[in-house]
């Protein structure tokens, strides 16, 4: 059994948001910890599990507004370590997926400061149990790709989602997509992705107020998305979704006319 070692740095991942899905070994650690940094994305109903005497700090950067920078996380961790405490680093999802968890264990080794990476359950595989789709398939889909909208602040704002053609039997995870899916259809149909590949927009996947939205690509431009979190989901083992949406939009059409002959009727 891990317990919370003094001047240990633990970089945990909390999962997609639900407590449920916290690994038993993250669980142990929030309930041992002496001081915990925390994500924006870490929820309440997770944070609440941590030891009552815990020190529990935010140390969120979302949507562009830092409250600390990074190099203000690393030396928060490492000087607290240093002063003989137990420190979980907490980032939602996997630290080792898009979690700046490279910058974060660079800084650790460099400063000699002991670590220890925690797994959590990342977005993707959140959102394809949510949806009850595998995200490979052994008839449509042999390749999983993880990718992201967000780059680092010294990279171009142009850079495409994808360059080159995208496989046809692979399901693509668009992580932080952000909100113009004009131009992330324009790089889909750059790399050559067909017109009628299947698309979702999963929000807060795994949490109560998950939503999704699915189309095909020649109607993703016009995709109403919800808040983020974000994720996108593209490939051909989201066909399932796609017959799903239309049996909604027919039983739709067929409450609308069915109250629309009432209302005549009356």
């Amino acid at each position: 059994m891990m317990t919370a070692e003094k001047g240990t740095v633990y970089l945990v991942g909390a999962g997609p948001g639900d407590p449920e899905l916290l690994t038993v070994r993250a669980l142990r650690l929030l309930e041992q910890a002496d001081i915990i940094f925390h994500d924006d994305l870490v929820p309440d109903s997770i944070l609440a599990l941590a030891n009552p005497r815990s020190l529990v700090t935010s140390v969120g950067k979302r949507c562009g507004r830092p409250r600390i920078t990074q190099q203000g996380i690393h030396s928060l961790m490492i000087e607290s370590a240093r002063a003989g405490q137990s420190v979980v680093r907490l980032k939602s999802g996997d630290p080792l997926v898009f979690g700046r968890a490279g910058e974060e264990i660079a800084a650790l080794r460099s400063a000699k400061t002991p670590f220890i990476i925690v797994p959590g359950v990342t977005a993707a595989l959140a959102a394809g149990a949510a949806l009850e789709l595998p995200l490979t398939d052994r008839k449509s889909a042999s390749k999983l790709i993880f990718c992201t909208g967000h780059h680092a602040a010294d990279k171009a704002d142009d850079i495409p989602l994808w360059t080159g053609p995208l496989p046809e039997d692979a399901t693509l995870v668009v992580y932080m997509p952000g909100r113009d899916t004009s131009r992330l259809a324009r790089d889909l149909r750059a790399a050559g992705v067909a017109e009628s590949t299947p698309c979702c927009a999963i929000s807060h996947a795994a949490k109560p107020q998950q939503s999704h939205a699915a189309c095909r690509l020649e109607a993703f431009d016009e995709l109403q998305c919800g808040p983020a979190p974000l994720l996108l989901l593209i490939g051909r083992a989201m066909e399932p979704l796609m017959e799903t949406e239309t049996s909604h939009e027919v039983a739709h059409a067929v409450i609308a006319e069915a109250a629309a002959n009432a209302f005549v009727r009356n």
